[in-house]
């Protein structure tokens, strides 16, 4: 893929993300063989850890639609290469168990091939959202 593919594709990733997007529409930008990795305290929220197929990115918006009220989401940067965008930014949320706000800087890697997403890997403050949903 070219340099303005893979923006876009994170682009576009990013706006159904941020709207009301049925989950299997914004799952349809994902690979069926998809690699899903956000490191963190496994035990406390769902869509932390390991995790493969589509099914990990609807799962993952079913229950973050579920689980936290979204107070701010920045991108401050997106870099983007021939496979691969690296997304910037900064997140505020509160986690609907605990009531609890997290705040976090954060970066997304998405890996594309042929037209799709096929690795999703996240890093953020993994000890301050495991401090926020245990309460």
């Amino acid at each position: 893929m070219s340099q303005e593919q893979t923006l876009h594709l994170a682009q576009e990733f990013l706006g159904r993300l941020g709207s009301d997007a049925e989950p299997t529409e914004i799952a349809k930008l994902f690979s069926e063989n998809l690699e899903w990795k956000i490191a963190g305290d496994t035990g406390v929220l769902p869509w932390i850890g390991q995790k493969s197929g589509r099914a990990a990115i609807i799962d993952f918006v079913n229950d973050s639609r579920a689980m936290i009220e979204r107070i701010s989401f920045e991108v401050q940067e997106i870099l983007a290469g021939e496979n691969r965008a690296v997304i910037l930014g900064s997140l505020s949320s509160k986690l609907k168990p605990t009531g609890n706000i997290v705040n976090t800087d954060f970066a997304i890697v998405l890996t594309v091939a042929n037209g799709e997403i096929v690795r999703l890997q996240m890093l953020e403050d993994s000890f301050a959202v495991s401090q926020a949903a245990r309460g």
